[in-house]
């Protein structure tokens, strides 16, 4: 199937976009903090058999508005409010992943342009205010980010972030002296060689590697949002919620803590407990897997999704 690319800058919005046309039911799709629109391209094919699929770069990532003061739930919700009407011109499903589902959840809070709203694993309550320093993001990403912006020898960010990324504490720490150096090594020489490339390192997981796609065209100030707690925009997540009337479908990945209390997933499950209160309409579904449940587990996701068609 033909995926076609477009740019829409109408109303003020800059958003790039790809899109798979047929006669079918629309499906918006929207990423997650650090990648873009072709994380889902693993699904996309399978999942114009049955929607009519546009995925979206946020502001901040891919082809998308790099505007840092935009990065926040409010503007990039009601950018993604005008697509709707002036791009698609129907109401639509909308599915958002982790930052993507606070994104949607506003523009179905905000506008009755969204007909169904898939909510995969988004992290409600546990991003904003003083709980954001407990969570894997904000020691992660965020603060990765937070730290980029504040150096000037590293100017190549995905480097920066293999390189600075939590992930390395979770090696056994004599594993982690004798291969660190060598896997860092790897990815400086593969960016140099093709730093239009997604990153790419011998033995280094897909699904770790999965977390770079597109991140060559990720704006850390996106994250410096998070980070410094502005991306919210002053919303509290119960009001968001509280303002969703459409049928939704929470997709919740495998929770996980760290022995240190850090939480090590998107939300814990007293989170989802005040999620599935204050939607009216939602249907949970749970997921053993990690954070992208789309691509981890690609199949159980496309029927989970199916039923909207």
């Amino acid at each position: 199937m033909n995926c076609e690319t477009h740019f829409y800058e109408g109303n003020g919005v800059g958003l790039q976009y790809c899109e798979i046309r047929n006669d079918r039911k629309p499906l918006v799709l929207l990423h997650a903090q650090g990648v873009d629109s072709r994380s889902f391209s693993r699904v996309m094919p399978k999942l114009a058999r049955d929607f009519h699929v546009y995925a979206v770069d946020c502001y901040g990532h891919g082809g998308s508005l790099h505007d840092a003061e935009r990065y926040n739930v409010a503007d990039i919700g009601n950018a993604v409010i005008a697509f709707l009407r002036h791009v698609v011109r129907e109401p639509a499903c909308l599915l958002g992943h982790s930052s993507g589902g606070l994104i949607a959840a506003y523009a179905a809070s905000r506008s009755d342009l969204c007909c169904a709203l898939v909510l995969e694993d988004p992290p409600f309550f546990s991003c904003q205010g003083e709980r954001r320093k407990q969570s894997f993001n904000y020691v992660d990403l965020s603060t990765v980010c937070h730290e980029f912006l504040r150096q000037t020898e590293e100017t190549d960010f995905v480097l920066y972030y293999f390189t600075h990324q939590r992930l390395w504490d979770f090696f056994p720490e004599k594993a982690r002296e004798k291969v660190r150096p060598r896997l860092i090594a790897s990815a400086d020489s593969y960016r140099r060689k093709h730093p239009e490339r997604d990153l790419w390192v011998p033995f280094w997981p897909k699904a770790g590697l999965a977390a770079y796609q597109g991140m060559d065209r990720y704006d850390p100030r996106f994250g410096e949002a998070f980070y410094e707690d502005s991306f919210h925009a002053g919303i509290p997540h119960e009001d968001l919620l509280r303002g969703i009337r459409c049928r939704t479908l929470f997709l919740k990945a495998k929770t996980q803590v760290g022995e240190d209390g850090l939480l090590l997933t998107a939300l814990g499950e007293e989170d989802l407990r005040c999620v599935l209160a204050l939607i009216p309409d939602c249907t949970l579904v749970r997921f053993d897997c990690g954070h992208a449940i789309h691509g981890e587990r690609p199949r159980e996701f496309l029927a989970a999704l199916r039923e909207l068609a």
